[in-house]
């Protein structure tokens, strides 16, 4: 499988507002005017600088995105004139990013010159602190996260992210506009951008160009969308299988019995994979719906392999030889 992987690159202040406002719907206003062109966000982590505000800087991660909650607040309240210049001068000496006032709390007009003198960028927001901050950080984290572009197609078959891999020319495109015709979804072809969101999670999307178009050989350039409809896409899914497609090679063994074979790693994450031969004749695109079913009864605690194995000890303790018929009996309908 063909990979790529991109380094996020920092988040400019104009652009994380506006995502906050329009992606996150968090309602942002401005409280000074600063042009910082230059300014930048350089990571997915937030901070609140009590102490700081206290003087204790040594430790202060001035690089994050300044978080003032009603506690900084409220003890820049409680100061007299002169202390408080002096706890918000342990802010501005450091070239901060920008500062986020929470649960409707605003700085005074002397601390708000002391920010726009300093170019340090300050917005406020109603909504409380730790809603702030969740939507904030979810937001940072996607922007920060790790990514590839990775070679394949993705399509969500029974509800279960099928990542199709194998080399160019096999039929990925082809198998998955099977799919799409039999009810499932697409998410992408050819270029498959995956995400990893938290430890062991990958999410996948197609690219800004590409989207939901596909390219078959001999056919073109198929718009999945327009052909069949809203139902047919998706946007986003999760990765949680590899079909890995081949060539079939008489030389090769394949497994006949556990279908799961092996893991593939994706950034750190590795994914179950099962091996599918191709062969002529041969109907990848059941075999892609069977893999997809036998997933989700593995899922929920399920394992052919485990009772298939359980019924040959069984038979093997029993002692019977000799192949025996399934039922006991015949039922009277001879259909």
């Amino acid at each position: 499988m063909s990979e790529a992987e991109s380094n996020a690159p920092t988040l400019s202040i104009d652009t994380f507002i506006t995502r906050l406002r329009e992606r996150a719907e968090l309602p942002l206003t401005p409280l000074n005017t600063v042009d910082v062109p230059s300014a930048a966000i350089q990571e997915d982590h937030l901070h609140r600088p009590g102490l700081a505000l206290a003087g204790y800087v040594e430790l202060f991660t001035y690089q994050r995105v300044q978080i003032l909650g009603n506690t900084e607040t409220r003890y820049l309240r409680h100061l007299d004139a002169p202390a408080r210049r002096a706890a918000f001068e342990n802010l501005t000496q450091f070239d901060i990013p920008c500062i986020v006032c929470t649960a409707g709390n605003a700085l005074s007009d002397a601390l708000l010159s002391m920010a726009t003198e300093a170019r340090i960028p300050v917005f406020q927001t109603d909504t409380p602190t730790v809603d702030a901050m969740a939507t904030i950080r979810a937001l940072l984290v996607d922007h920060f996260a790790p990514q590839k572009a990775v070679h394949g197609s993705l399509v969500d078959v029974y509800g279960v992210g099928l990542l199709l891999s194998g080399p160019s020319g096999i039929g990925k495109s082809e198998v998955a506009l099977d799919l799409i015709e039999r009810g499932h979804r697409l998410v992408a072809d050819d270029v498959v951008m995956v995400t990893r969101r938290d430890s062991s999670i990958l999410m996948g999307a197609g690219t800004d160009l590409v989207q939901h178009f596909m390219e078959v050989r001999g056919l073109g350039l198929v718009d999945i969308r327009a052909m069949f409809g809203i139902r047919a896409i998706r946007f986003q899914k999760r990765v949680e299988l590899v079909v890995q497609m081949e060539m079939a090679d008489a030389g090769t063994e394949y497994t006949r019995i556990d279908m799961i074979e092996g893991t593939h790693e994706i950034l750190g994450v590795p994914l179950p994979q099962v091996r599918v031969p191709i062969t002529p004749g041969k109907s990848v695109t059941v075999i892609c719906e069977v893999i997809a079913m036998n997933y989700l009864l593995r899922h929920y605690g399920y394992n052919p392999k485990e009772v298939f194995q359980q019924r040959l000890r069984d038979q093997i303790q029993s002692k019977r030889s000799g192949l025996q018929r399934g039922i006991q009996y015949f039922e009277q309908d001879y259909e």
